[in-house]
């Protein structure tokens, strides 16, 4: 348990303002010059990718002190990290040519702790307190949970303390929390759990993260005076990435800004991608109404991307409707179309992009130059082995390389030990992989008898099963895990690996438990777990299988430092690069078939909102691809191109890859037009087998469109059965009786 701000917090004597500096507004445009300009009240600074937005806030930072308006310890600054909010000191002090002390500059949950330790009675705590990280939170629940008899394998500890941060990132302190979320949050335990996990950080004169937040707003509306205070002090509140706050962030702004209102938000509400950690972009669409005539400067102009790049990107978010509204625009040279490239499957799609790379490396383009941003980590590994093949260095930002993951290793841990039962430390890695009621005190049986004979665990385990050292619980445990490990064994000789995986993932339970887990990546590892499937059905044996990922795993050059960067969407907010590849660009994909489910057009338009910031990190040339084929779990599935590919500006893009899929797109409409029959909309399937190197089999359409009627009850290999309920061609609005309503391809369907 530590204080990552207790040394964060600068004197609180401000210094006098410095000299003007006169040349400190020259380079900026127009609207950025407006921006900088608009000190009194409030302003909303509407910054579009590459509009130079951190150039505004720190420029209208300095302009501020040095036209006299504040001194520093009158301006309250918000960043939401660190790094940003030390690149802010150093900028301004630059520009100002001194360093700038006593102001109040850093992150909400920096600036929140400072303000609490100052009235840490008021909130039940000591000046004193300590912040517990994301282990200590779950190590306090975990003992919470054993004390109230509440099983940590249904309810996992990291799962409440998930649902008790969103009701933190609400502002909601246990007595607040609406009685339809406490009576149904797991089962009510959360509720209750909420409570006391409450108390005992009291007793620990301890908060979490979320507390920081909570309190200080629970600080300001409790205590009048306190509020009106820091109302009077901070003449200025200046916030960055104003899209991306949450509720509680939202409140504790408010509140502050309400004394001299004079705040001014900087954001993008087309870059807002992150509501699944909290954040509303209701925040700044309402800025307006929050604060009645506030001035909105749209920062359009963009220093970063051709304008091929950004008019697609435009046209493509112009079909939200949730935004307030921007066009970019640029006096950059034309450049290249955006290229929309439609492959057969993923393995090729990994192969086009990796032989793309490799041929503008040779041409003497930089690998570090150039990146690949998938929807899901899952999507990487097909990239990472392509890359690794084609011998071109990669580093994978903000998540680990494919085997590197937790699943992943233990996954292949459950293989190493069935293909070599001496193997002590995969052993140990999965022994307790799922839960098994394994204690420490007869793993140490286990691991001495092992030492004392000279033998592996594995061996140990069989001889002490013949002998009564071990008790009945651990023992009847270990008589299953051998008798499972024994059956996989005898398995591996028949299946392939992938279909092994499949059998050992499903008969462990380490499936079941990542489903069951109620953390925010669960799906992500079990999607992970798929992918894995996926990639051992390129291998004819175990043993090709495990020295392939020895070598993978081997192949890290950290010395060498022009890498190709691979990285999901979420990650690349922020970054740019010359040649973005942007794989995946198909229905239930991208966008994501689970933000569809569970948000509905707010998560489609949040999906839209990343195809967007995806697009707009390209400097020079973005790169599109949809494949028409996926293997899950071993099965190829047929896919749509993404609708956000039929939103595309044509005269912006540009169209290439298979003969089949290229003509199945019309030119003119943009749409899926009745060519597709012939090509992508045939509807393709792989022969099923091991080898990669097999070669495409396609099937004939089996219906067309012109066969088919509104009523019309039919059945699609992925969705099931479900009714026609309306017709656009070759392409279908189907009622599902399981899946709901689609939109599917007429050549996927079959009556019935």
């Amino acid at each position: 348990m530590n204080d990552p701000f207790e040394l964060m917090e600068p004197e609180d004597e401000p210094q006098a303002a410095p000299q003007q500096n006169a040349g400190y507004l020259d380079g900026l445009n127009e609207t950025q010059r407006e921006a900088v300009a608009a000190t009194d009240g409030p302003v909303l600074v509407l910054a579009g990718a590459g509009t130079g937005k951190t150039r505004v806030l720190t420029t209208r930072l300095g302009h501020i002190l040095l036209q006299g308006k504040a001194r520093p310890g009158d301006i309250l600054a918000v960043t939401f990290t660190n790094k940003a909010a030390r690149e802010m000191q150093e900028r301004v002090g630059h520009m100002l040519g001194t360093p700038v002390e006593g102001w109040w500059v850093g992150t909400f949950h920096a600036l929140s702790a400072r303000i609490l330790r100052r009235h840490a009675e008021a909130v039940g705590l000591k000046s004193n307190f300590v912040i517990l990280d994301t282990d200590d939170q779950v190590r306090l629940l975990k003992q919470i949970l054993e004390a109230r008899e509440i099983d940590p394998k249904r309810f996992p500890p990291r799962t409440f303390s998930a649902v008790i941060q969103r009701w933190k990132d609400r502002s909601l302190m246990p007595d607040k929390v609406p009685e339809s979320e406490a009576i149904e949050a797991l089962e009510g335990h959360a509720h209750t759990v909420y409570e006391e996990y409450q108390q005992q950080l009291q007793r620990l004169n301890a908060a979490d993260f979320g507390d920081l937040l909570m309190l200080c707003v629970h600080l300001f509306q409790s205590q009048p005076e306190t509020l009106k205070y820091y109302q009077n002090r901070f003449r200025y509140v200046l916030v960055d990435e104003y899209q991306d706050t949450n509720v509680a962030q939202y409140l504790w702004l408010r509140l502050l800004a309400m004394g001299h209102q004079n705040i001014c938000c900087v954001g993008d509400d087309d870059q807002s991608i992150y509501s699944w950690r909290g954040a509303e972009v209701g925040n700044i669409l309402r800025f307006e109404k929050d604060f009645p005539g506030a001035k909105v400067v749209r920062l359009e102009r963009n220093y970063r991307s051709t304008p091929h790049i950004l008019a697609a990107a435009s046209e493509l978010i112009a079909n939200n409707e949730g935004r307030l509204g921007k066009t970019l625009w640029t006096d950059l040279d034309e450049g290249e179309k955006v290229r929309v490239h439609g492959v057969w499957d993923s393995s090729e799609e990994a192969r086009w992009v990796g032989d793309e790379i490799e041929a503008k490396h040779t041409r003497g383009e930089r690998l570090s130059d150039m990146a690949i941003l998938v929807r899901t980590s899952a999507q990487t590994r097909e990239f990472e082995e392509r890359l690794i093949t084609l011998a071109i260095p990669y580093q994978v930002i903000g998540g680990l390389r494919f085997y590197e993951r937790q699943e992943i290793r233990d996954a292949v841990a459950y293989l190493r030990v069935i293909a070599s039962p001496d193997d002590d430390l995969a052993f140990q890695r999965i022994v307790n992989l799922p839960k098994r009621g394994l204690g420490q005190a007869t793993m140490q049986i286990i691991h001495m008898h092992a030492r004392a004979r000279g033998i592996s665990m594995i061996m140990a385990i069989r001889e002490l099963l013949t002998t009564d050292e071990l008790k009945p619980r651990p023992k009847k445990t270990f008589t299953e895990l051998m008798n499972d490990l024994d059956r996989w064994r005898t398995e591996s000789q028949i299946h392939t690996p992938a279909e092994l995986m499949d059998i050992v993932l499903d008969e462990s339970g380490y499936t079941e438990m990542w489903k069951m887990d109620k953390s925010v990546d669960a799906p992500g590892r079990v999607d992970n777990l798929k992918e894995l499937v996926v990639g051992l059905s390129e291998f004819e044996t175990l043993t090709s299988f495990l020295e392939h990922v020895s070598l993978v795993m081997e192949n890290d050059d950290s010395r060498n430092t022009d890498k190709v960067t691979v990285m999901t969407l979420h990650g690349a907010k922020g970054l740019e690069f010359d040649t973005v590849f942007l794989p995946g660009w198909e229905e239930g994909l991208f966008p994501h078939q689970r933000s569809l489910d569970e948000s509905g057009t707010e998560g489609l338009e949040e999906e839209r909102r990343l195809a967007y910031v995806g697009l707009t990190r390209a400097r020079k040339q973005a790169n599109v691809t949809f494949a028409g084929s996926r293997r899950i779990y071993g099965q190829w599935q047929s896919s749509l191109p993404s609708r956000f590919v039929e939103e595309l500006p044509t005269e912006h893009i540009e169209r290439a890859g298979e003969q089949g899929l290229s003509r199945g797109f019309d030119a003119d409409q943009s749409t899926w037009g009745s060519a597709g029959k012939q090509g992508y909309g045939a509807g393709f399937k792989r022969a099923q087998a091991s080898k990669p190197q097999d070669d495409l089999v396609f099937a004939p359409a089996r219906v067309s469109a012109d066969g088919l009627e509104i009523g019309q009850r039919i059945f699609h290999q992925k969705f099931g059965y479900g009714h026609i309920q309306g017709l656009d061609g070759d392409k279908l609005d189907i009622q599902f009786e399981k899946a709901g309503l689609k939109k599917v391809m007429a050549s996927f369907v079959e009556k019935v």
